[in-house]
């Protein structure tokens, strides 16, 4: 079951979405494509937090962190929601800003191969475009025997 979506969340969402950071727009780009096959979401709500951007189909958060994320109290809000996350069965994966301003294309490949890894494990077919005909169709979402 996916967490809750408070208002709250959903609302800040959508104000986020107009507001992408360099780096996250720069990414967006590549991924609003579906490279690979695979579907992502920008400032996605989960429970309390905003994911930069998501992957349901694996279960997979990636956050586009800049030098304000090692600052303050920062890593340890940090660390909180990465551990609410897992709690709730999204792992996080996080990418330094200025790797994406150095090579976004080059990081969207290595967040395509993380996904494929993940959904290898998971034991989860390819996405439908890049299934023969005749494998069995599975619906993206939950896998209720864990991920």
């Amino acid at each position: 079951m996916r967490p809750e979506k408070p208002a709250k969340s959903v609302r800040r969402a959508k104000r986020l979405r107009r507001n992408l950071s360099l780096p996250e727009a720069m990414l967006w780009q590549i991924l609003r494509t579906s490279p690979g096959g695979y579907k992502f979401r920008k400032q996605h709500p989960a429970g309390p937090y905003i994911l930069d951007f998501f992957c349901a189909r694996a279960n997979l958060a990636i956050e586009v962190d800049g030098i304000a994320h090692d600052m303050g109290g920062r890593p340890a809000h940090d660390e909180r929601r990465d551990q609410w996350l897992r709690a709730n069965r999204i792992d996080t994966l996080r990418i330094s800003a200025r790797d994406v301003l150095d090579s976004v294309g080059t990081v969207a490949q290595s967040i395509v191969d993380i996904v494929e890894h993940r959904l290898t494990a998971f034991g989860k077919a390819p996405p439908s475009s890049l299934r023969d005909t005749t494998s069995p169709s599975q619906v993206d979402g939950e896998n209720p025997e864990g991920f």
